[in-house]
C-alpha cells in the first residue's frame, strides 16, 4: 500500500515537473511582435516550403509563413500567407520569389523590391494585401529546360554529322595538304620572305631616323619660340612698347578732343554768323541798290516818331 502511495506521489510530481517545463518553454517562446499580415498568390508550385517557413527581405528575416491553401479568387493558384514585422518597407513594388536554403532544399520566402513606386501596400484583417510573385531561379531553368535540351539535342546532331566517315577522311585530306604547302612554302620562300622582313625593317629603322631629326628640329623650333615670347613679354619688350604707344595715343586723342574740338566749334559758329549777315547785305543790295552809292539813309519814322505820315486810305 505504502508503495503505491509513492508511486502516485511521484507521477503526481513529475506531471507536475513536465507541465511546470511545458509552461515555461510557451513563456519562454511567445512573440509579442506586432505583424502585418500578406497574402502572396503563386501560379507555379511551392514545393518545399512549410507553414513556420521563413520571409526574408533582402536577406533578412522579417516573418514567418503562417498558412499555405489553394487560392479561392484565382484558380490554379497557391494562396501563401505570411506574417511580417512592421517595420518592413512592403511597397506597390515588391514582389516575392521563392528561395532554397542550402543542401537542405527547404524552402522560405524571398522579399525584393524593384523601386518603382514608394507608395505603402495597405493591408489589414479584413482586407489583406497581395504582394505578386515571380518566378524564381529554379523555376526558369525549369520552363528553359525543355528549350536547353532540345538546343543540345540538335549540337549533338550536327556534330555526328561533322564526324561522319566521309567527312573525317575529307577532313584529315585537307589537313595533310595544309601541312604539305606550309612544308613546301618554308623550303622554297623562307628565305626570301626573311630577305624581305630584314630590308622591312631596316626602311622602318630608317624612318625612325628621320623622325628622330624631325622632333629634334620641331623641339628646337619650339624652344626659339618661347625665347621669343619671353623676350616679348619681358619689362620694356615689345609688347610693353606697344601699350606705351597705345596709351600715348590714346592721351592725344584725349587731348586734341578737349583742345581743338571747341575751337572748331567756335569756328563753325563765327562762319555762320558771318554768312547770316552776309545774307542780310545781298537781301539789302536787291532791295535798294543805290544805296551802294548813296548810303543806306535815314530811316522812315514810325507810327509815334515825329515826321510819321499815315499812309492815305483808298
Amino acid at each position: 500500500m505504502e508503495n503505491k502511495s509513492h508511486a502516485l506521489a511521484a507521477g503526481a510530481f513529475l506531471l507536475g515537473v513536465v507541465a511546470l517545463l511545458i509552461g515555461l518553454a510557451v513563456w519562454l517562446t511567445r512573440d509579442n511582435t506586432e505583424h502585418r499580415v500578406f497574402e502572396i498568390s503563386s501560379r507555379e508550385g511551392v514545393t518545399g516550403l512549410q507553414p513556420q517557413a521563413g520571409v526574408r527581405f533582402k536577406g533578412v528575416s522579417v516573418g514567418r509563413v503562417s498558412a499555405i491553401e489553394l487560392d479561392r479568387q484565382t484558380a490554379g493558384n497557391v494562396l501563401v500567407r505570411i506574417a511580417l514585422n512592421e517595420s518592413v518597407p512592403i511597397t506597390q513594388s515588391t514582389f516575392a520569389t521563392l528561395g532554397f536554403q542550402g543542401v537542405t532544399g527547404l524552402a522560405f520566402i524571398q522579399l525584393d523590391d524593384s523601386g518603382e513606386s514608394t507608395q505603402v501596400l495597405a493591408t489589414s484583417r479584413e482586407v489583406v494585401g497581395r504582394i505578386p510573385m515571380r518566378p524564381g531561379l529554379m523555376t526558369r531553368l525549369s520552363d528553359q529546360g525543355a528549350s536547353l535540351l532540345l538546343q543540345l539535342e540538335q549540337a549533338s546532331q550536327r556534330i555526328n554529322v561533322l564526324l561522319a566517315p566521309d567527312n573525317q577522311k575529307s577532313l584529315m585530306g585537307a589537313i595533310g595538304n595544309l601541312g604539305q604547302a606550309a612544308a613546301h612554302i618554308g623550303q622554297l620562300k623562307l628565305p626570301q620572305l626573311v630577305q624581305d622582313a630584314s630590308a622591312s625593317i631596316k626602311g622602318i629603322q630608317a624612318t625612325t631616323d628621320r623622325l628622330g631629326d624631325s622632333a629634334d628640329s620641331v623641339k628646337a623650333s619650339a624652344a626659339e619660340f618661347n625665347r621669343m615670347s619671353a623676350r616679348m613679354n619681358a619689362p620694356g619688350g615689345t609688347l610693353d612698347k606697344i601699350a606705351e604707344g597705345t596709351d600715348a595715343l590714346v592721351a592725344t586723342g584725349q587731348s586734341l578732343s578737349m583742345t581743338l574740338v571747341p575751337r572748331l566749334n567756335r569756328t563753325v559758329d563765327d562762319t555762320a554768323r558771318a554768312v547770316r549777315q552776309v545774307g542780310r547785305a545781298a537781301d539789302a543790295v536787291t532791295e535798294s541798290p543805290q544805296s551802294l552809292l548813296l548810303g543806306k539813309g535815314a530811316a522812315i519814322p514810325g507810327p509815334g516818331e515825329s515826321g510819321f505820315v499815315a499812309p492815305a486810305t483808298r
